[in-house]
């Protein structure tokens, strides 16, 4: 074990969720903002193997593991996350208008599943304030953006297509310029208008023809939930096939609760929110797989997150089509340590199945 998992972790752990993480990016922001912090930090956590190196969408990864979004809604401390040796950062979800998500309490952890139960409905700073405070933001990793229609709160009217479509085209003008890449969340599970969007044609039709004609010259990869079937799938690609700004997917919670949880059903009841961490962790995989199966592999990748707590979770998803994997539950209960040995293992892994590149280990279990 850890000294992170040994003893900080349960310390941190006595604090509320929530209140905790929101001290733990007060901290990180202040330690994000020191040259000094920063370089000593990336002096101990940053590793370079050639072997781990790949590109996706034109752009360059010193390794595949990158820091999901979720963890740093407003990008307060991406210098330090960089720092920490993640090969990239997804800020956000970013909507068009500041956000204060779903009431409180809307994050609680389930310690004995290494999980947390989300229920954030996107809160956010909004794309005016996030795009000012990243404007002289240079970290030498991949910046990814991840954006979504703006929650206006359970009591809030279902919004016009147009007024949605309108949200993300507005996001995506003010923070192209930030991004080295942009993410499309078509699908939270924590919003009605989020699970509703992906599941209707028409309406993302709609949103790829206004995307498409911004031209953006940034990779835009699409967010969405794991899909009911293989039709449903099916149907969701040959629309994504005629938007010229698709690079990729990548693979959102599954909503609602999976079963086998270790919390008692009168307790879970009680914390609404869908589940982060090794628990969906089958169910990704399975989408990665269903994915990967029917996807343009020349012109698509995938990006992989959900339950990645070990090198051997990471290297999993991308023997099953992932060209990039990201972690955020296994950052809480492992540490920052964690990167370094998730790399480390990597390389280890490669050793043994005989493969000279990460790249090349993309897929083969499912070709």
């Amino acid at each position: 074990m850890s000294l992170y998992a040994h003893l900080v972790r349960p310390l941190l752990f006595r604090t509320d969720a929530e209140r905790m993480h929101d001290r733990a990016l007060l901290m990180a922001e202040a330690a994000s903002a020191s040259r000094l912090l920063c370089s000593t930090s990336a002096a101990w956590h940053v590793r370079h193997d050639e072997r781990l190196a790949t590109a996706v969408a034109g752009l360059g990864f010193r390794h595949p593991l990158g820091l999901a979004a979720g963890f740093d809604k407003n990008g307060r401390a991406v210098r330090l996350w960089a720092a920490l040796g993640f090969s990239h950062i997804e800020i956000g979800s970013v909507s068009a208008e500041a956000s204060a998500g779903n009431p409180k309490p809307r994050l609680f952890r389930l310690p004995a599943d290494r999980a947390i139960v989300v229920n954030y409905g996107l809160p956010n700073d909004g794309a005016d304030r996030i795009a000012a405070r990243l404007s002289n933001v240079q970290l030498g990793v991949p910046l990814g953006i991840n954006i979504v229609n703006t929650n206006r709160g359970p009591e809030a009217k279902p919004e016009s297509d147009d007024a949605v479509i309108d949200d993300y085209v507005r996001s995506i003008r003010r923070l192209h310029d930030r991004a080295d890449y942009l993410t499309l969340n078509l699908s939270c599970p924590n919003t009605s208008d989020g699970r509703a969007f992906v599941s209707d044609r028409c309406r993302v039709a709609a949103l790829f023809d206004a995307v498409d004609n911004l031209a953006p010259s940034k990779p835009v990869f699409l967010k969405i939930a794991p899909f009911a079937d293989a039709r449903a799938l099916e149907a969701f690609l040959a629309t994504a096939e005629r938007a010229h700004f698709v690079r990729g997917f990548a693979v959102n919670l599954p909503p609602g609760k999976p079963a086998g949880l270790s919390v008692p059903a009168d307790r879970l009841a009680s914390m609404p929110g869908a589940v982060s961490g090794k628990p969906c962790e089958n169910a990704v995989n399975a989408a990665i797989v269903e994915l990967y199966r029917r996807i343009d592999r020349k012109r698509w990748r995938i990006i992989g997150a959900g339950g990645v707590f070990s090198a051997e979770d990471a290297y999993r998803k991308i023997r099953l089509g992932a060209s990039l994997v990201q972690l955020l539950t296994a950052f809480v209960y492992e540490g920052p340590g964690v990167v370094r040995s998730i790399c480390a293992g990597l390389g280890q892994l490669l050793e043994r199945d005989g493969l000279r590149q990460i790249e090349d280990a993309v897929g083969v279990d499912v070709r």
